[in-house]
Order: structure tokens, then C-alpha cells, then sequence
């Protein structure tokens, strides 16, 4: 998935000129859906942008999330933002997901953020929509979710028993590995002298 983020302080979509999802202090949220995505990418991102500090504390250092401020989010589908422009002029959208999947996983995405506290509103999947702006800063963001490579990771933290940080879990992981592996050596060891 990808979002691009950019701090507002008032931002609004409208569809068939009715206003359909409107937020005052917040961020504005594109979200592509990369056809390999799944329910995993759609959480991760949503709480990443649950989490993010990007707005103003009391001393203006940007160090607060959306919700110490009672901010809102408002989120639209974007596919083209997994458009391919490397070749030629015309872009490619053979990354982004099918319409069924993407509408799928948008959703997704919106009920975690929902879940974790934060106030959406939304525009219309796959409308003809025009987004008004009032940028903050401007701040803006850009996010990508991990690779899948990456994912498999981070997929080992969740299942983490222990509670340990992520290089902390990996290191008892092939440390157990290797434990496991030199007891099967000792035992092999003990026949052959046995």
C-alpha cells in the first residue's frame, strides 16, 4: 500500500458537487492498493499513521499524533498512485490492484484506523471526486508498507511470545536455530562413538 499524507486544517471532497466527507484539523490521506496487498499491509499502515507525530506540540516541535490533537483523518482511494511512469509518457497501472480487491483492502484500511481511535470520514471508491485542500505547513508524507520480505519479519514480531524488539526476536530466533542444530550434531557425534 501507499499513502500520501499531507496535514490540513480543513479538507473536503465533493462528488457530483455534493460534499460527501469533510474534516477541519486532520490529514488528507491518498491510498493506492499495490495488487500484491493484503489484510496485513492495510493494518500496518493504518497504524502507522495512527502513530505518526506530525503535528505541532505547545512548543511547536511537530511531536503529536492525530488523536493527542482530536484530529481527523479523511481517506481517498488513489490508485493512480501506484502509476508507473517509466516508460513512455503514458503511465502503466498494472501494480495496482483490481477494483474488487482494492475496494476491499481500502476498507480494511479505513475500519483499523476507526479501531485505533481516529475520527474518518471518506470519499467515494471509484467516483469521479474533487478534493479541496487547505494545506498545514505544508507537511506532506509519503508511505510505502514494507516489501514482502520485509512483511515475513514483521509477521514474526507479531507472533513474538516473548515481547522482544524486532533485531532482538530475529537474533533469539537463529540463535535457537543454531542451538537446535548443534544438539543434532552432539547426538549424531554420540552414535558414531556410541
Amino acid at each position: 500500500m501507499r499513502a500520501v499524507i499531507q496535514r490540513v486544517l480543513s479538507s473536503y471532497v465533493e462528488v457530483e458537487d455534493k460534499t460527501v466527507g469533510q474534516i477541519g484539523l486532520g490529514v488528507n490521506i491518498l491510498l493506492g492498493v499495490h495488487q500484491s496487498d493484503t489484510d496485513f499491509e492495510a493494518k500496518w499502515l493504518a497504524e502507522k499513521i495512527a502513530r505518526l507525530r506530525i503535528f505541532d506540540d505547545e512548543k511547536g516541535r511537530i511531536n503529536k499524533t492525530l488523536q493527542e490533537v482530536k484530529a481527523s483523518a479523511l481517506v481517498i482511494s488513489q490508485f493512480t498512485l501506484y502509476g508507473d511512469c517509466g516508460k513512455g509518457c503514458r503511465p502503466s497501472f498494472t501494480q495496482a490492484a483490481e477494483a474488487k480487491k482494492a475496494k476491499s483492502l481500502y476498507q480494511e484500511f479505513i475500519s483499523h484506523l476507526k479501531s485505533l481511535g481516529v475520527l474518518v470520514e471518506t470519499g467515494i471508491f471509484q467516483a469521479q471526486m474533487k478534493v479541496h485542500i487547505l494545506n498545514d505547513g505544508p507537511v506532506t508524507l509519503i508511505i510505502d508498507t514494507p516489501q514482502k520480505e520485509e512483511n515475513t519479519k514483521l509477521k514474526e514480531v507479531v507472533e513474538n511470545p516473548l515481547g522482544l524488539r524486532t533485531k532482538e526476536w530475529l537474533r533469539f530466533q537463529k540463535e535457537a536455530e543454531q542451538l537446535k542444530r548443534n544438539l543434532i550434531l552432539r547426538k549424531e557425534q554420540g552414535k558414531k562413538n556410541g
